[in-house]
C-alpha cells in the first residue's frame, strides 16, 4: 500500500472555502468569488449521487473562478444502518462506494464521512452576541428516548466503524479520493441510546486512523465539536492539529467557535467564543495544511443569511493573511 498523502496533489497554502449549493446561481457564485473565495463544498443527494452530475459541478463552477474541493451525498452521510449494522447496512455500503468511485471519475477530491446513528444534535436554538439566533445542545433539556428501540455498547460502534471504512479505504485509493471522517456532533456522550465514542476524542480519532490504515482517509476537523467536548477530547484543538497535521491526515476542517464546552454550549461568532480562533488558524498555517477551512453552522446575523456567511469568511481570510505574515 502506498503511503503517500493525497494531499500532495493539492496546491499549497491554506484555503477558505465556502459551503454553496450545487445548483447556485450566478449570483451566488459571483458572490464567493467577491469574497475572495476560490474553493467549495458541496453537498446533494441521492438522485443526482452520480460522475455525471459531479462532473457537471465541476465545469459549471469553474467558470465562475471556484474549484470544487469536496463533494457530500447525504443519503450516504450519518448512516444509521453502517453505524449500528442494519438488515440494510450492506446496501448503503456499497451505495458510499459508488459515491466514491463517481467524484474519482468526476475530478473531485474529497467528501466526508460521519459514523453517528442519529446525525447532529441539538436542543432549542439559543441567542448569542446581540440577539443573534444559534445553534445550541442542553444535556439537561436532550431528548432521553431511544431512536432505534434498544441500547447500543461501544464495541458495537467500534466493530461497525472497523468494518465499514476497512471496505471503504481501498475504494477510496482506487478512486483517488480523500474520505475526511467527521467528529461526532456533540461528542462523548450516548444520545439516543446510541454512544458516541469512536469519533468523539484524540485518542478515538487515533485509533480510527490506525484501524482505516490509507493515506485517503483522515480527518474532517470540526473545531466546534472539539471545542464542544473541551477536556474530555483528551488534547487541545491545537494539539490535536499539530499532531495530525504533522501526519498529513487533516483533509477539511469546519471553522467555528462556541461559548463553552458541555454540557451546554451555544454556538456563536468566530470572535465571540471561548477559543481565540487565531490560534487555530496559526496552528494549521504551522503544520502547512493545504486543504480547505469552511465557516459551519454560522449564527443567523440577519435576514439574509449570506450577510453572516461574508462576515465570517472577511474574518478567515484576515485570520489566513495574519497566520501567514507571521510564518513569513
Amino acid at each position: 500500500m502506498s503511503h503517500q498523502s493525497p494531499l500532495d496533489a493539492i496546491a499549497p497554502g491554506l484555503k477558505v472555502a465556502a459551503q454553496v449549493s450545487p445548483e447556485a446561481s450566478d449570483a451566488d457564485l459571483q458572490l464567493v468569488a467577491r469574497m475572495g473565495v476560490s474553493h467549495a463544498v458541496l453537498w446533494t443527494g441521492a438522485e443526482n449521487a452520480n460522475a455525471e452530475y459531479y462532473a457537471s459541478r465541476r465545469e459549471r463552477f469553474a467558470e465562475a473562478g471556484v474549484s470544487i474541493y469536496g463533494f457530500g451525498n447525504h443519503a450516504v452521510h450519518n448512516v444509521d444502518a453502517i453505524t449500528l449494522n442494519l438488515p440494510n447496512r450492506d446496501e448503503k455500503v456499497e451505495e458510499y462506494k459508488r459515491h466514491i468511485r463517481a467524484l474519482g471519475k468526476a475530478g473531485i477530491p474529497y467528501t466526508t464521512y460521519a459514523h453517528m446513528a442519529n446525525s447532529v444534535w441539538s436542543t432549542e436554538r439559543e441567542e448569542t452576541r446581540a440577539g443573534a439566533s444559534a445553534r445550541a445542545f442542553d444535556t439537561d433539556t436532550a431528548s432521553k428516548a431511544l431512536t432505534h428501540d434498544r441500547e447500543y455498547s461501544e464495541q458495537e460502534i467500534w466493530d461497525n466503524f472497523t468494518s465499514f471504512i476497512t471496505e471503504a479505504a481501498p475504494v477510496a485509493e482506487e478512486a483517488g479520493v480523500m474520505i475526511g471522517m467527521h467528529p461526532d456532533d456533540p461528542p462523548g456522550i450516548a444520545l439516543g441510546g446510541v454512544p458516541r465514542c469512536v469519533l468523539s476524542s484524540f485518542e478515538g480519532y487515533k485509533r480510527a486512523v490506525e484501524i482505516a490504515d490509507s493515506p485517503n482517509v483522515g480527518l474532517c476537523l470540526c473545531v466546534g465539536c472539539w471545542l464542544e467536548g473541551g477536556d474530555a477530547m483528551g488534547k487541545s484543538v491545537v494539539d490535536a492539529i499539530h499532531y495530525f497535521g504533522e501526519r498529513r491526515k487533516i483533509f477539511k476542517v469546519h471553522f467555528r467557535n462556541v461559548d463553552r464546552p458541555l454540557p451546554h454550549f451555544v454556538e456563536t461568532f468566530l470572535d465571540n467564543g471561548y477559543m481565540d480562533m487565531s490560534r487555530v488558524m496559526q496552528a494549521l498555517r504551522d503544520v502547512e495544511f493545504n486543504g480547505v477551512a469552511i465557516p459551519d453552522h454560522i449564527p443567523q446575523m440577519a435576514d439574509d443569511g449570506r450577510i453572516a456567511t461574508a462576515y465570517t469568511i472577511g474574518y478567515m481570510n484576515a485570520l489566513v493573511e495574519r497566520a501567514n505574515a507571521e510564518a513569513g
